[in-house]
């Protein structure tokens, strides 16, 4: 259905380089990260009170690297997809097959090339390592860019990031079902996509360029305003609900826990949130896409969420938001955090 080579080409192609430094100033940021990665997991898991199963491995990625690393993770997301597609017989054959893989590849890596630039870290729980799945992706180049565009402490900086990084590990790799359940969604996604669709390059075709023009503020439309029919926004709520949860919840907690760590978070804090406003972070651009930027007044990223539950029934009562699939927050309820308190705790 797509063509991964042409899909990484691409990006490579339209991704520009990251900030200059020297050799030696490349290896001082990665030790750095990855000493900063280290320190931030035990205030991370005493706070939120996940422990992660296991030790997922931390990996310092430039930008080509992080494309590639997502990549191989849409393969796996895709499987559901072909397989559906090829029941109905949608699956194209011959030179369409080859034409639609290759359009296909050069939108995914368009999608991705532009992602690459604004992406500071990532918790990838799609990767199979020898321990157990997940790896946490920290992309150096572009966290020098935007400490260096705030005009913060770069090492302040670098532990910001990773506290918020490591609590999306937390999140994943401490609460078992969470893979699985992404990986549901995502797969519900892809088959009612799939239903509506007459062939891969149709969808590829269509969805990616709109994608697009969203994410660079070209297009005001939502996630949930491109899908065709109601059970494919349906799925979009409840991707909403929850990525707003995990990015609210990490938000919390880096502010939380960042003056112990973080010296200078409150002007750090303060300037990235005049970045995000501006439009320039990947939160942003998520909002966008989830269809929240008008909403912003009500929450900031899922934060608002997670403090007034915490507010209501205490820390142990947010904390039933990780027992199971069903006490994920719908979008609804992130914008109004009574719904979720009288629903789960009555």
């Amino acid at each position: 259905m797509i063509d991964w080579t042409t899909a990484q080409a691409t990006a490579n192609r339209l991704t520009p380089a990251g900030p200059d430094l020297t050799a030696a100033e490349v290896s001082d940021v990665v030790a750095e990260l990855r000493e900063a990665a280290q320190i931030a997991q035990q205030p991370v898991a005493e706070f939120t009170g996940l422990t992660p199963a296991h030790p997922a491995p931390v990996l310092i990625v430039d930008r080509p690297r992080w494309t590639e690393a997502n990549l191989s993770s849409f393969t796996k997301l895709m499987v559901p997809f072909e397989e559906h597609l090829a029941a109905k017989g949608k699956l194209p054959t011959g030179n369409a097959k080859r034409v639609g893989e290759k359009l296909a590849g050069a939108e995914v890596g368009a999608l991705m090339a532009f992602l690459s630039r604004r992406v500071l870290g990532q918790f990838d729980p799609f990767w199979e390592g020898p321990e157990g799945p997940g790896r946490l992706l920290l992309v150096a180049p572009n966290i020098v860019h935007v400490e260096r565009k705030l005009g913060v402490d770069p090492s302040d900086f670098r532990q910001w990031v990773c506290l918020h990084e490591e609590t999306h590990r937390a999140q994943f790799s401490g609460v078992e079902w969470m893979p699985d359940y992404l990986f549901k969604l995502v797969s519900d996604l892809a088959e009612v996509a799939g239903a509506g669709s007459a062939s891969p390059a149709e969808l590829f075709g269509e969805l990616l360029p709109d994608l697009l023009k969203v994410l660079r503020g070209e297009d005001d439309r939502s996630l949930s305003d491109l899908m065709s029919n109601p059970e494919q926004r349906e799925i979009v709520a409840r991707i909403t609900g929850l990525m707003s949860l995990l990015e609210g919840h990490a938000d919390v907690v880096m502010d939380d826990i960042g003056p112990d760590y973080v010296p200078s978070v409150e002007n750090i804090r303060a300037k990235f949130d005049a970045r995000r406003a501006a439009g320039t972070s990947l939160g942003k651009l998520l909002r966008r896409l989830m269809g929240f930027e008008a909403k912003m007044r009500q929450y900031r990223d899922g934060a608002v969420f997670v403090r007034n539950v915490t507010d209501q029934v205490g820390a142990e009562g947010f904390s039933a938001v990780w027992a199971e699939a069903d006490h994920v927050p719908s979008a609804a309820e992130i914008l109004e955090p009574d719904l979720w308190v009288k629903r789960v705790h009555g």
